[in-house]
């Protein structure tokens, strides 16, 4: 049995104080350059999917709309609300913005290069709970939401940071189960070493199940269509970020497409190989595209596909009814996670303790399955209590107690004079059992 160690590959020993903040800066240029980038590309990809152009005005191929955009939030007039807690709704953006800006800080881009002379990792730091720092980056990220929407002293947006921390919640469960059988089979939760543990197969292929719940819950986390509920604009209004304008509303927004471009660097690296050419490509000249600054390209590639699905999904499906939402979390992604969980910790202690190999066929049927039965509990309709029969009417009379009163629910009026007077002129007979309205229909 070979041992797993939770330590990091990565080697941060030639690294000094500028490598570390070149390192740094890279990476928020990097972030900030993506989020003006990936506006323009959801606009164009979901314009060309409703048959319309897109921005195509300013700039070559509408590449400075966004840029226009930001400078109009930056020049804006910034509204302050009265009854808002000025403290904490100064704030909640900037715990947002940053909790953000944290999580690519232990995401691999590459391999040890070298830069001035120092062989140093693409890798800003590494450790041997890396994943867990991501989530923790994660969940403060929530604190910004919810802190911003009780803050500004008003009804919706308090119904959009109260539907957030839910929505937090449930799918963060979902995420963190599909995550675990990763760490199992890596035996660690560094990055750098899940990474380097792909080298042979990635564990979207081999942990098909843990893939489709990950991808499905970071949809949830970042409230993209069709789980934007904490913003649902029809319903709240915009939700938690209702009463900010100006630069304070632009940070909000720069936190939701910060941790489109973070999920979607997360499940790369844990789930597609990281900075790992594909499999064609990285059998060429045993594996010269692995090496130098090649696997910062495949690592862009496959990010950038993440968020054209991100784009297709968004413009595909409707938003979800809050019932369906919370339903999909805790009702069908959480069991089959825990289900999937106990499956690969049993195949892996088969392959640690026993003398068989089961884990490629079981892990692709036992996927299939899973996902079948995903699917079918899903779309299996809840059951709904058999409504009692409705009570005969009671007779009713109106003046009973010596002045008219109007009848309760189940009580009917008899029928007036003129009503009586006219089924006697056509030949109808007053039956005590039926309403009113079928004894004017039979006069």
């Amino acid at each position: 049995m070979t041992p797993h160690l939770a330590v990091a590959t990565a080697d941060f020993s030639q690294d000094n104080f500028w490598i570390v903040l070149l390192k740094g800066a890279a990476i928020l240029v990097f972030l900030l350059t993506s989020v003006i980038l990936a506006i323009w590309f959801e606009r164009k990809v979901v314009g060309r999917m409703q048959i319309r152009p897109g921005p195509n005005v300013h700039g070559p191929f509408g590449l400075l709309q966004t840029v226009a955009d930001a400078v109009k939030l930056l020049i804006k007039e910034d509204i302050s609300v009265r009854a808002a807690d000025k403290a904490v709704y100064l704030i909640a953006p900037a715990i947002s913005v940053f909790a953000a800006l944290l999580t690519l800080a232990v995401v691999p881009f590459g391999p040890a290069v070298s830069i001035f002379g120092h062989l140093t990792p693409l890798q800003l730091t590494d450790f041997p709970v890396a994943v867990l720092y991501i989530l923790a980056c994660t969940s403060v990220g929530a604190y910004g939401m919810m802190l911003g929407g009780w803050s500004s002293g008003s009804t919706y947006p308090l119904l959009g940071s109260v539907r957030s921390t839910a929505q937090v919640i449930s799918y963060e469960l979902a995420m963190g189960l599909s995550l675990v059988s990763v760490f199992v089979l890596a035996g660690s939760m560094s990055t750098s070493q899940i990474v380097e543990s792909q080298s042979s197969f990635w564990y979207a292929v081999a942990l098909p199940v843990a893939f489709i719940l990950y991808v499905v819950s970071m949809i949830g986390e970042v409230n993209r269509l069709p789980f934007d509920l904490p913003e649902a604009e029809g319903e709240l209004v915009a939700g938690y970020m209702t009463e900010y304008s100006s630069m304070k509303f632009a940070w909000f927004y720069l936190a939701e497409y910060i941790n489109a471009l973070n999920v979607s660097a997360v499940c790369t690296t844990l789930f597609l190989g990281g900075w790992r050419a594909p499999f064609p490509l990285s059998a060429i000249n045993d594996g010269m595209l692995n090496t130098g600054w090649w696997p910062v390209l495949w690592f862009l590639v496959k990010v950038w596909l993440l968020m054209f699905f991100f784009v297709w999904v968004r413009g595909t499906l409707l938003r979800f009814r809050y019932d369906q939402f919370m339903n999909l979390g805790w009702k069908v992604l959480i069991p089959v996670a825990l289900g999937w969980l106990v499956l690969v910790i049993a195949v892996k202690a088969l392959q640690e303790f026993g003398s068989v190999n089961l884990r490629g066929p079981l892990f692709l049927i036992a996927g299939a399955v899973l996902l079948v039965a995903l699917a079918v509990s899903f779309f299996i309709p809840d059951k709904k209590e058999v409504a009692p029969p409705e009570p005969e009417p009671e007779p009713f009379d109106a003046f009973a107690a010596g002045y008219p009163v109007p009848p309760l629910p189940g009580q009917v009026l008899p029928p007036s004079p003129r009503k009586l007077r006219a089924m006697a002129a056509a030949g109808a007979t007053s039956d005590p059992k039926t309403t009113p309205e079928e004894e004017v229909d039979r006069a």
